[in-house]
């Protein structure tokens, strides 16, 4: 009896001594730099992965060879529901267990994606396409059906999203990228248009965002937005036709060959300035901050009309009267022609 009794004190005992020298090989395992991690990799995490599925994944990688003990730890420490998905940039001298809390921070590596000031909602659409990071959920659904997915069933997708460079997460969705872009230009629109001027002949913060679009096309410099908002809200006061080309553009839609001619300002669209009054129905790009801010605190000056300069600056000759005007379409006009032919004398 005594001698069982010793026996089974001595299997105790070994049971005992195993258990800590596998802790102990354990421990020491988990605070060991993985060795087949000698340059940076980019691991990814899938939506919805179980703990299991990610450590079989780093094992298949030669980056995890005692897998079981690496999901027993993480159990043992509660992480074992809480890996974000995502991807994450592994960087040599990396133990197992700053591994898992790796996996567990939510540091995911960030892409990014530029819309474009002035740029269009199908302009958008074909970068969020061709961008590999992204998820197109609705590449192929309609406008409608985005807004739609946003909460905005009744209005249109032009000009509603802010142009900036947004950053994000490998399989971001497509509808959710226009959901930051939404929101933003919805916080922007509403900041600026509590601090508009007053007396504006504008009905709400979407005629001041479309309003914004125009400016946004019609000049690529800064200082000359007040200036181009002054003068569409001269003649909006005044009950003038806009006149603005890129209206027409955008009215013309695919039939825009990069030329605009006589006829196409006669052909009356819902977006033709030149025989439509007042504003057209929708904006017709993305408008940056400075348009926004221009459309709706514009330059008092009394301009109701401008002109290229032809100094190959972008700049705009403003007028107060038509005669001015005419004059400065002139002097343009004569620029073309003088440029023309030093080109044609150059070659």
């Amino acid at each position: 009896m005594r001698t069982l009794l010793r026996l089974f004190g001595v299997l105790i005992l070994l049971g005992i001594l195993g258990a800590a020298a596998l802790a102990w090989w354990g421990h020491r395992w988990l605070q060991t730099p993985i060795a087949a991690l000698s340059t940076p990799i980019v691991f990814e995490v899938p939506k919805g992965a179980s703990l299991r599925t990610v450590a079989s994944s780093l094992n298949d990688q030669n980056l995890l060879d005692q897998p079981q003990i690496w999901t027993a730890w993480a159990r043992v420490t509660k992480r074992d529901h809480s890996l974000k998905a995502g991807e994450y940039q592994l960087k040599p001298g990396l133990t197992p267990n700053e591994l898992l809390e790796v996996l567990n921070s939510g540091d995911v590596l960030l892409h990014s994606i530029t819309f474009i000031e002035g740029s269009t909602f199908a302009d958008m659409r074909k970068a969020m396409a061709q961008s590999p990071s992204i998820r197109s959920d609705y590449a192929t659904r309609s406008g409608e059906d985005v807004m739609r997915a946003l909460g905005q069933p009744d209005v249109h997708p032009e000009g509603q999203f802010f142009p900036d460079t947004y950053r994000f997460a490998r399989n971001t969705t497509d509808i959710e990228l226009f959901g930051m872009a939404f929101r933003r230009m919805q916080q922007e629109l509403k900041t600026v248009w509590e601090a508009r001027a007053k007396d504006l002949p504008l009905a709400g913060p979407y005629e001041a965002l479309i309003l914004a679009s125009i400016i946004e096309k019609e000049t690529a410099l800064d200082t000359e937005r007040p200036q181009i908002a002054g003068v569409f809200i001269e003649r909006l006061r005044k009950g003038m036709r806009l006149q603005t080309d890129p209206t027409v553009i955008y009215g013309m839609m695919a039939t825009y060959d990069g030329n605009i001619r006589r006829s196409d300002l006669l052909r009356d669209t819902p977006y033709n300035t030149y025989t439509r009054g007042g504003l057209p129905p929708t904006p017709i790009a993305l408008p940056g901050l400075d348009s926004i801010r221009a459309a709706v605190n514009p330059d008092k000056t009394g301009a109701l009309f401008f002109v290229a300069t032809g100094n190959g600056d972008g700049s705009h000759y403003f007028s107060r009267t038509l005669a001015e005007h005419n004059a400065a379409v002139k002097r343009y006009l004569q620029k073309l022609r003088e440029n023309s032919g030093s080109a044609t004398k150059s070659k």
